[in-house]
């Protein structure tokens, strides 16, 4: 099952905040090239170009969907690739920006992946990453518990898609052991108001959902569907309710 623009995008204003608050923390010194990973439809990466005027920016994104709509907006300082973050670590590229906002959960063993990611900044250069802290969100928890229950246990083959995102603490080490200095790591709390069940729903299926529906056939798909609806509705009880999303920050510079 391909990412889906259209319903990634149905909560594009809660998703912005923390970008928002992650470019914030960059300095605008004239970096000569920077990289957006996991760029997505490029909407983000059109306004850091914006907002960083001398700086010539990359973003690469795995989904050719995605990729489809970033293609639109290619301008001077602004250019696309469809490229995996396991092809981007393993090529010779250097960089004085490195920027990925809710993309590199998607990618295990981050005690090997930051240190990679990191050893391609030139000196003076910035590291920014932000990613949402899904073993600790309710969402995922109950829909971690669900997949483990039958039908989905057997259909999925045990199956399990568990963030790889580590402690603040062993992300503050891997930095300051890479020669990062500057370092600013904080975890924030982004709260979603939902009307209903639903609308929680679909705030988590056009991302941690994907890696389940895509290994499922239709019929199943339909039923690990409702069963979340009717779980969300369960542990919630209420609505309009408010749903604590935590994501970590993370910045430094390159010495």
């Amino acid at each position: 099952m391909p990412w889906n623009p259209d319903v990634y995008n149905q909560y594009k204003e809660i998703r912005y905040k923390p970008f928002y608050d992650l470019a914030a923390l960059i300095i605008d010194d004239h970096q000569s090239n920077a990289i957006d990973i996991g760029c997505g439809t490029g909407e983000q990466t059109l306004l850091l170009s914006q907002k960083f005027k001398q700086t010539t920016f990359l973003g690469i994104d795995s989904s050719e969907e995605m990729l489809a709509e970033a293609k639109e907006i290619t301008q001077e300082r602004l250019s696309f690739k469809q490229q995996s973050i396991e092809s981007f670590t393993a090529d010779d590229s250097r960089w004085d920006l490195i920027f990925s906002n809710a993309a590199l959960q998607w990618v295990d063993n981050h005690e090997q992946l930051f240190p990679q990611l990191i050893s391609k900044l030139n000196k003076d250069g910035q590291f920014a990453v932000q990613m949402p802290l899904q073993n600790d969100n309710t969402l995922n928890i109950l829909l971690d518990r669900l997949v483990q229950e039958e039908p989905f246990l057997t259909k999925l083959r045990g199956f399990r898609r568990v963030s790889p995102v580590l402690s603040l603490d062993q992300y503050a080490q891997i930095m300051f052991e890479q020669g990062l200095k500057d370092i600013d790591i904080s975890i924030k709390t982004y709260p979603i108001i939902a009307d209903n069940a639903l609308d929680l729903y679909q705030f988590i299926a056009g991302s941690a959902l994907i890696p389940y529906m895509e290994k499922l056939e239709q019929d199943l798909q339909v039923l690990l569907k409702d069963t979340f609806i009717e779980r969300i509705a369960t542990h919630f009880k209420r609505f309009p309710a408010i749903y604590p999303f935590k994501r970590m920050l993370m910045y430094g510079v390159k010495q």
